[in-house]
């Protein structure tokens, strides 16, 4: 099964480990789904597990959404979040 691309960040807050990320067309997520951050120097997988939405805490977000989600390493802008293989 081909990986679908479900956003991308545009920013990372290195002092909280957390990502913001647009979200792509047509794409969704929730907590607990398995994704894959892929860039030049970043390839790693995870669970969601934490998701905001102008500081709120969600439990899913939507197409278009721009959202913070907690990350278990270092991601750079422009890296693209996965499904999970």
């Amino acid at each position: 099964m081909a990986q679908k691309t479900l956003g991308q960040v545009t920013h990372y807050y290195d002092h909280v480990g957390v990502a913001v990320i647009k979200l792509s067309k047509g794409a969704s997520l929730k907590k607990g789904d398995k994704v894959q951050i892929k860039g030049h120097t970043t390839d790693f997988s995870q669970n969601v597990g934490s998701l905001q939405v102008d500081h709120k805490d969600v439990e899913s977000v939507k197409a278009s959404d721009d959202f913070g989600m907690k990350v278990d390493q270092k991601v750079r802008e422009g890296d693209q979040i996965l499904t999970a293989a």
